[in-house]
């Protein structure tokens, strides 16, 4: 080996300390700094605070309902957490920025945004309709650039911050009933990418969060339309079933985990890794097979739609046997919606 090679091999060594350094010191680092999280009343969003506030975080969060966001409230108080609740619809700018201000004035800036906040919209194309999109969008797109906004200026002042962006397997990969999600998704994860690349001279990380199907109890507060009760059947498995739903607590976790290390992208469960890696490969061939899942597996349009229905309110209207057959199939989901706040009142 000559001198060049030498030198070139040390040069990596130490680049390669200093990284694995650099992402010790990150991953020991979340101690004392402020995380906001929006949509954090229930679900995953309640999980992360638990989680963040379990790293020695200080915590705020946010929904539009104020029952449940005063009761995920009391619940990470009761387990010693430093939190502050504020009622806030993403879709609105102006609550948005009050939200941040208030965030401000409590705990002296914000060091950490997690956009989290959703609406799942089940139900096929015949009975979607425009403003479906637009309210998709509101939330899930608007609803994530408005407080990465709002928080921008105080984390380019400080050359410090990290930016959470909590998207879908619906957003590398559009899948049929639930295409106002995916686009909105689609667009969520766009500008994810996109920020991460152009705050990658300073001092702020962008992280993008892909989940699959979860076990958060959220199809008991999706919205359904269409045959309702064959779509609320089907959604309610896919997001319950073990093997093709992620343990909340365990996602949770992982996300909390990517943060620490500053990740670019982090893909949560295994159906959700191998789906994304088809459609990269196979493009043509993902959408052929979902247009045969569509065709073959997934209910029909129903000629009279009824509009947007809550899982739960589609729950009530289940008759004896159907509904029986589904709360044993469901406990995993339904044990979920108990502790993760989703029966609460709106």
């Amino acid at each position: 080996m000559n001198n060049y090679q030498k030198l070139a091999l040390g040069v990596a060594g130490l680049a390669a300390t200093a990284t694995f350094a650099k992402l010790r010191q990150r991953a020991n680092n979340l101690a004392g700094k402020t995380v906001l999280i929006t949509g954090g009343s229930r679900g995953l969003g309640f999980l992360l605070a638990r989680e963040f506030a379990r790293e020695g975080c200080g915590i705020v969060i946010c929904a539009r309902g104020e029952s449940a966001l005063e009761q995920a409230r009391l619940a990470l108080k009761a387990e010693g957490a430093q939190v502050l609740a504020v009622p806030c619809d993403v879709t609105d700018q102006a609550q948005v920025a009050d939200l941040v201000q208030q965030a401000n004035r409590y705990f002296g800036g914000i060091d950490i945004l997690v956009n989290n906040a959703g609406v799942i919209q089940v139900g096929p194309l015949q009975n979607i309709t425009l403003q479906d999109f637009e309210n998709a969008m509101d939330t899930m797109f608007w609803g994530v650039v408005y407080p990465t906004w709002a928080v921008l200026p105080q984390m380019l002042e400080r050359n410090d911050g990290q930016i959470v962006n909590v998207t879908s397997i619906g957003g590398k990969v559009s899948v049929p009933h639930l295409l106002p999600y995916a686009c909105a998704k689609f667009a969520a994860t766009g500008f994810s990418e996109g920020l991460r690349a152009e705050l990658a001279k300073t001092g702020i990380t962008v992280t993008t969060i892909i989940p699959g199907l979860m076990r958060t109890g959220s199809h008991l507060n999706a919205l359904f339309k269409g045959r309702q009760q064959a779509e609320f059947t089907v959604f309610s498995l896919a997001a319950t079933l073990p093997l093709i739903s992620m343990d909340a607590k365990r996602a949770a976790h992982q996300i909390v985990e990517a943060t620490k290390r500053g990740d670019a992208e982090r893909v949560l469960s295994i159906p959700a890794t191998l789906l994304a890696t088809m459609h990269g490969l196979f493009p043509g061939l993902t959408s052929e097979l979902l247009g045969l899942v569509n065709a073959t597996l997934l209910p029909a349009a129903q000629a009279a739609d009824a509009g947007l229905v809550s899982g739960q309110q589609v729950q009530a209207t289940l008759s004896p046997t159907r509904a029986q057959m589904l709360h044993l199939l469901t406990t995993l989901g339904r044990h979920a919606a108990e502790q993760f706040n989703q029966q609460a009142a709106r």
